[in-house]
Order: structure tokens, then sequence, then C-alpha cells
């Protein structure tokens, strides 16, 4: 059997999964190049949930609405400047327009809808259960690989095909390379990615919608049968790619040998991280575009820009967090085992954000505050900003620092117990201040509260 044939077969077998996971199917020819969109889905979904906000802009646009709504939606994906890295830019892009509305003169559209907190609201959930996944096998990419941009321009892009790209809503947010037949083939996608899935198309030095880092697809997954790794910016030869193993039994990096021999190594990924309920959480929940400043060696101060997708450990270490706290309840201790450069930052983030908005089955909130325990300044501040991108709002994190007087520290400390600050960041110094001030108030002792403890070790 050839390689390419068992690329095919392992091609196949992926796409029939995601189907039996209610994932929909889809044609390269129905997708649309210039805007990087699947128009079927987008149009479906805001038809289908916002029925009376669609009719007010039909009346709005009385030609050819549909088109003017694709165009809008293509305007605010391709605003996601990369030289503007400040917090409104985040509503920009494909992750910014998946997350907040789109106006235009007076009309209001979701793209998507997220899982609700809770389930109080049927309306929620319905649109919830609206969206539309679709998964497009070998999809032909370029707008710039036509036949008329080669009349027009005397120029033309290579019609490359992408084995697999995944849409929410008709949005772009993954990408997928298949290679097969042996153990290093996972190298041989990446090498893929790395030489010809290039955001600018050397020939015509246009830029690639799809391709293009915040604009087009959010990740890029590099599989075989027996390794995963994923890109969230392809940048030519300098993409860089991060391993998304599962680890084997033992401990050991990449993915055990699974004991049924129909079984893929890595099927995880599209029985597990890619379930639409899986994925439209990661996409709520996870990913967010972290924003660093940094220096120059001639002392010059630049933004740089990169989007955090999790990688499978993260994402398995918070899934079972969650999952433990909702089902035993408070009272229980958890210790998690990391290694340096495993992303822990984040993974607190990630767990003390989805802690703090965890709610039981009468619509309660579980824990009334969660305190993240830690000495690295480092950490406050990704907190606050990664929690911010989830939350579009001040004040959700409370930082009581040792740079503040005493008084004041403590006086910081009781408003925000009292008020039910939803997280609350503390140093292992003033911890104790804590535990003394739920033991000295009526109203608190009776409260529950996460304390997440940064580096548990050392304290």
């Amino acid at each position: 059997m050839t390689e390419k044939t068992n690329e095919v077969m392992f091609q196949n077998d992926m796409i029939r999964q995601l189907l039996l996971n209610d994932w929909l199917l889809g044609k390269s020819e129905n997708y649309n190049r210039e805007l990087a969109l699947y128009p079927e889905d987008v149009l479906g979904f805001v038809k289908e949930t916002q029925d009376a906000q669609w009719q007010q802009y039909c009346k709005i646009y009385p030609n050819n609405p549909e088109q003017k709504f694709l165009a809008r939606v293509a305007v605010q994906l391709n605003k996601a400047d990369p030289n503007a890295a400040n917090t409104e830019q985040r509503t920009f892009g494909t992750l910014g327009v998946l997350r907040h509305e789109l106006r235009d003169r007076g009309t209001r559209f979701s793209l998507c809808q997220f899982k609700p907190e809770h389930e109080l609201n049927p309306d929620t959930l319905a649109r919830y259960q609206k969206n539309r996944l679709r998964v497009v096998p070998e999809l032909v990419y370029s707008p710039w690989a036509t036949q008329e941009y080669l009349v027009e321009t005397g120029a033309r892009a290579v019609s490359w095909r992408i084995d697999l790209v995944l849409f929410v809503n008709g949005l772009p947010v993954a990408t997928l390379e298949l290679k097969s037949e042996f153990k290093q083939a996972a190298e041989n996608a990446i090498k893929q990615y790395k030489t010809t899935r290039l955001p600018i198309d050397p020939v015509t030095k246009k830029s690639e919608p799809l391709l293009t880092f915040k604009r087009g697809a959010l990740v890029h997954f590099a599989v075989s049968q027996y390794e995963v790794a994923m890109a969230t910016r392809l940048e030519g030869d300098e993409t860089f790619f991060l391993p998304f193993n599962k680890g084997t039994q033992d401990g050991g990096a990449g993915n055990g040998v699974p004991a049924d021999v129909n079984q893929y190594a890595t099927d995880y990924l599209w029985n597990e991280v890619l379930l639409p309920e899986n994925l439209l959480n990661i996409l709520a929940r996870y990913v967010h575009l972290q924003i660093e400043e940094k220096e120059t060696w001639e002392g010059r101060k630049y933004k740089q820009e990169t989007m955090i997708f999790p990688r499978y450990h993260q994402w398995d270490v918070v899934n079972k967090l969650i999952s433990a706290a909702q089902t035993e309840g408070p009272g229980h201790k958890y210790l998690i085992q990391h290694s340096a450069g495993s992303g822990k930052s984040n993974s607190i983030a990630w767990t003390a954000h989805q802690l703090s908005s965890l709610y039981g089955e009468e619509g309660n909130k579980q824990f009334d505050s969660v305190i993240v325990v830690t000495d690295r300044t480092v950490l406050d501040a990704q907190l606050q900003d990664t929690i911010y991108q989830f939350e579009h709002q001040d004040g959700v994190v409370a930082r009581i620092n040792r740079q503040e007087g005493e008084g004041a520290k403590s006086e910081k400390l009781a408003a925000a117990l009292e008020t039910s600050q939803p997280i609350i960041i503390v140093t292992i110094q003033t911890f104790p201040f804590v535990l003394k001030a739920i033991e000295n108030s009526v109203s608190l002792r009776t409260r529950h509260y996460a304390i997440i403890a940064d580096e548990a070790h050392s304290s």
C-alpha cells in the first residue's frame, strides 16, 4: 500500500469520526477564498438564531444583504492590525469576531454562541445548540490561484490544498495537514507548513487571508498517526511548532501505542479535543492573544503578539480540576506536577477563571472567591490580562501585594473578601491574613473558597 493511499485512508477515518461527532461536511468549491469564509454557515447561523436583527438588516440593505453582511464580517476580520497591540484590537480578527458582537447601523449580531455558565436561560442554550461546525477536506485556499487573476495581472499563485480546514459558523478556526506511513511523518507535515503554507504568496506577493495571523485560522495542526504538533502563527521557516501530544503511560514524550490495532495513537485530537462542545469551550475560555512588551538590543521597545492555544496537557489538567470541583465540591486537595516550560502560568489563569465562573445546578456560584497565592509579579500581570479577554471587563481580579502599606493591604483584602471579588491574588506572606480575615468574620466563614497555590512545594 502506498504512502498516499495510507494518507487518504487516515484522512477518511478522521472525517468519518468527525461526522459521527456532529460535524458537518463541506466542499472546497463552497468556500469563499477572498473573504476566507464559508458563506452558507455565516449566513445560516445568523438567520436561524437572530431573525429579527436580520430582518432589520435587510431593510437597511435591501439590495443583496447577504453579500453586504459577508463583506462587513470580512472588514472586522481584516482589522487585526499587527501594530495596534491594544485591548480594543482584540475585538477584531477571527477570535474577536467569534467573541464580540458585530454592529452595523443599529443592528447587532453574534457570530457564535458559547455555552452559558448555567442552564437558566433556555434561549441562550437553544442558540448554543445551533452552532455549525464544519470540516472541509482538500481546501484550495488562495484567492490568487485563479485563471481570472492570471489574466488580470499576469501572475498566479499555486493552487495549494490543505488536507482539512475546520470552521465554526463559517469562520475558519483550524487547519490540519495529515501525513502517514512512518513515525517521522509529523515532521513532514511541519515542513509542508513551513515551505508551502505561506501567509504571503511568493508569486503574487499578496497575503493569504486563511493563513494570516489573527485574521485567518487560529491554530494549525501537523498530524500523523503517531504524533501531533501545533502552531498559531505561520511565518515560513520561522514558524514555531509545539508538541500537542498526550504523553505515554510511563510519563514519556509522544503518544503511547494503543492496545487496539484499529485505533490511532493521535485519535484523541478528533475524538476529544475537536468534539464540538470541547472546541467551542477552548475558543471561549482558553484561546487568547498574549501581548508582551519587548526591547531590541538598541533599546527600542515594541509589542510582541502571540496567539495562545492550550497544549493538550494544559487543557487536560484544567478540565480535570474543573470536573473534580463540579462533582466533588469544595473541601478537597489536588497536587499538580509540572515541568519547566510547560505553560504553568496559563494553566493557573485558565483554572482560576473557570473556577470563578463555576455554577451549581441551582444557578448559584460554587466558589465565592478564587484565591491565588503567588510571589511572581509576572503571574499577576498575566492573570489580569488573560482574564480580561474572557470577561471583557476590569475588576474581576484583585491584587493584594506587598507594595501596599500593611493597613491598606488588610483593608483591601477585607473589602475583596466581603464583596466576593471573583479572583484575589495574594503573596505567601499575605495569605495568613486571608485565613485570619475569614476566621474573624461570621459571614465569610460560611462561604466557599478555591485556593490555588503557585509553587506549592516552596510554601
